[in-house]
């Protein structure tokens, strides 16, 4: 069973930055690939960014790109997202996301993602 679990959400004012971090913990946590996602109330969970199970595959969604930067060390079981140029319409709640299998790439498919974290609100103020 995976676990991971988010911090590092808040309130910031627009054009501010912000960094997401995501710690897995159980077997085989370092070899799968993660996302981040996020979700407003009342729409659909969608794809920000992910990274391959090796560091070296990024995907980002095209709102992002240029702004936010995903990376991840599998020594300390950690995957973060630099979020920088925040606007108001990146307020959601932050979801990372582990995949079901082992050794995958950087999907942006949630499909893709057996595991979970609990989320952290992230609130961009015009």
């Amino acid at each position: 069973q995976i676990k991971l679990v988010e911090s590092g959400g808040g309130l910031v004012q627009a054009g501010g930055s912000l960094q997401l971090s995501c710690v897995a913990s159980g077997r085989t946590s370092s070899s799968r690939a993660t996302g981040w996602f996020r979700q407003v109330p009342g729409k659909e969970r969608e794809f920000v960014a992910s990274v391959g199970w090796s560091g070296r595959s990024t995907n980002y969604a095209d709102s992002v790109k240029g702004r936010f930067m995903i990376s991840r060390d599998n020594a300390q079981n950690t995957t973060w997202l630099q979020m920088n140029g925040l606007r108001p319409e990146d307020t959601a709640v932050y979801y990372c996301a582990a995949e079901k299998g082992v050794y995958g790439g950087a999907s942006p498919f949630a499909a893709r993602y057996d595991y979970w974290g609990q989320g952290t609100q992230v609130t961009v103020s015009s």
